[in-house]
């Protein structure tokens, strides 16, 4: 019997077992909660249910977790927990309180060598921290919580240096163009894709998880772009030459699920932001344009195209294409074009503006 909270005199008890996945863990409890609300009482078993099932699964040292431990409380997702695996092999049946922000940034140039610091950042130190930092959050804070810091820049110049290869390569964002060429020998889908995320900022992932019947709504000129990232589900208003290509796309479900389940379902077809790869590789090739990947072509082509070529409110360029951080994407999504040129020409007209003002030359005859 669960515990429940009963009134003896004026103090109220509880009695009962704690349980666990249905079935109880403790042996039958009868004690003074020391309340003399119910609220309290209740208070007090609540408490103690968080107790015993702690004990139950990490055992009597509670607060002694290992990073083992720390990892059966965590939940990732299906690529957090492909990073995971090496990071517990390396950390696994150390304590929590002793794994400190040097050996995790060290565990990065050890696990991938070949690889950029942003790799390491990515794989090492946020996984790592995610976990720990999930043990303090929970009722009880098992363990201590921990920060680190990531590489610095000559940090990474260092590494590059050494895998001689450069990181943080500028994206080349897509432009009308390069997307009209894209299309041209592109098969159905993947430019169907290609111009959703230019004219909408969607992620390729995002795209891809889309469902004919939840995130359609083509005859009032909407779709919905899936959330990511902390950012909730958002329907949007799209231009009619996207409608009429969407309209004439007929949705599939990805190879090996089930065709059964309409649940299934997707509209470009794909099971994941892998899919649709090869065939972008290939129309770039048969377009003979320059290789641009999908988020670059995509998001980064809205954001540039929003921001630097034809700028509009960035307020309702952020809004329409996800972005809460205004700051995040004028400094990420956009791109310089033509930086020269532009400096040159700025350089000319100030210089003319002056000479016209003051009546002096900057090069004098002669010289």
């Amino acid at each position: 019997m669960p515990l429940e909270a009963y009134r003896r005199g004026r103090i109220w008890w509880a009695r009962g077992t704690v349980d666990y996945n249905g079935r109880p863990i403790t042996g039958y409890i009868r004690e003074s909660t020391g309340a003399s609300e119910e609220s309290g009482a209740n208070d007090w078993i609540t408490e103690r249910e968080d107790r015993e099932r702690r004990v139950y699964l990490i055992g009597e040292e509670a607060r002694q977790l290992t990073f083992n431990d720390a990892l059966l409380l965590y939940n990732p997702t299906s690529q957090m927990a492909l990073a995971l695996i090496p990071i517990a092999a390396e950390f696994g049946e150390m304590l929590v309180k002793h794994i400190t922000p040097a050996l995790v940034r060290d565990l990065g140039p050890k696990l991938y060598p070949k690889n950029c610091t942003d790799y390491w950042r990515r794989w090492v130190i946020t996984p790592t921290r995610a976990v720990i930092n999930n043990g303090h959050d929970l009722k009880g804070a098992l363990c201590p919580p921990i920060k680190i810091k990531g590489y610095s820049e000559d940090e990474r110049i260092a590494q590059d240096k050494k895998r001689k290869k450069a990181s943080r390569i500028e994206r080349r964002p897509g432009d009308w163009e390069w997307l009209l060429r894209f299309r041209e020998h592109a098969a159905p889908r993947p430019a169907a894709l290609a111009l959703l995320m230019y004219v909408t900022g969607a992620r390729v992932g995002q795209a891809v998880r889309m469902h004919p019947a939840k995130h359609l709504d083509l005859q009032n000129n909407r779709i919905c772009i899936p959330g990511a990232k902390g950012h909730e589900d958002r329907w949007i208003t799209i231009p009619v030459e996207l409608v009429v290509e969407l309209a004439n796309l007929k949705p599939k479900t990805p190879r090996g699920w089930d065709r059964t389940d309409k649940r299934n379902l997707r509209v470009f077809g794909y099971a994941s932001s892998c899919g649709p790869l090869k065939a972008w590789h290939s129309a770039c090739e048969a377009a003979k344009i320059d290789y641009r990947s999908p988020h670059a072509a995509g998001r980064h082509g809205f954001g540039q195209e929003f921001n630097v070529r034809q700028p509009v409110d960035e307020k309702a360029a952020g809004q329409f294409g996800g972005w809460k951080d205004l700051a995040l994407m004028k400094r990420t999504y956009t791109h310089a074009e033509d930086a020269g040129g532009k400096i040159l020409a700025a350089f000319r007209t100030g210089l003319e503006h002056a000479e016209k003002a003051t009546g002096l030359k900057l090069m004098k005859s002669g010289s």
